[in-house]
């Protein structure tokens, strides 16, 4: 089944764009490391994250895996082969020259950074060649961008919600995106290996 994939993507997405909330650490200590070293696309992560403090995500993930793991940065081009992770009370979005551009509107969904917004600029800029995770959340942050993905021709990925700290996230974006992949962390990352056709 698994292979059956391919046939739902061109065989090299450019950009994988990752969201999730409450018990995403541990989702991500699981994902990223079986998915960074096998893929030449960017990845890029949103984790809500508590306004007026530095996020240490970068450093975390960054000491465990070989693959570079930085922030995002204004203007910063999105080059693949690194995990880009959103700063805190920043919201990051993908601009059409592929560079980041970060800003403090409003929280969306009641977040800032919001998955939604990087979500929904992602598919306007790769289309097709877009690979959208939603993980474990609280709040339904990421459903209304992984239909924007959807309908740009993207595919998404959610979280089964069962394997979930927290169910809510992965369950909106279910029943608003109409995910083409519902697995558990492993499952995903197989599945990753296959979409990106980078795998060994």
């Amino acid at each position: 089944m698994l292979k059956d994939l391919r046939s739902a993507l061109p065989p090299a997405p450019e950009a994988i764009v990752i969201g999730g909330s409450l018990g995403a650490l541990d989702a991500l200590g699981i994902l990223l490391p079986r998915v960074a070293a096998r893929t030449s696309a960017a990845l890029v992560v949103v984790v809500h994250l508590p306004p007026g403090r530095r996020s240490l995500l970068p450093h975390l993930f960054g000491s465990r895996l070989s693959t570079p793991v930085r922030e995002a940065e204004d203007k910063q081009p999105v080059t693949g082969g690194a995990i880009w992770f959103a700063p805190a009370d920043y919201h990051v979005s993908v601009e059409l020259d592929r560079t980041f551009s970060l800003s403090v509107e409003p929280p969306v969904r009641y977040s800032r950074p919001s998955i939604d917004v990087l979500f929904e600029s992602a598919a306007e800029v790769y289309g097709r060649r877009l690979v959208a995770i939603v993980l474990t959340g609280a709040n339904d942050d990421g459903a209304r961008g992984a239909r924007a993905v959807r309908a740009a021709g993207g595919f998404v990925i959610v979280q089964e919600p069962k394997e979930a700290v927290a169910d809510h996230m992965p369950l909106a974006a279910i029943a608003q995106a109409e995910p083409q992949l519902v697995a558990p962390l492993e499952r995903i990352a197989e599945s990753l290996y296959i979409l990106t056709g980078d795998a060994a």
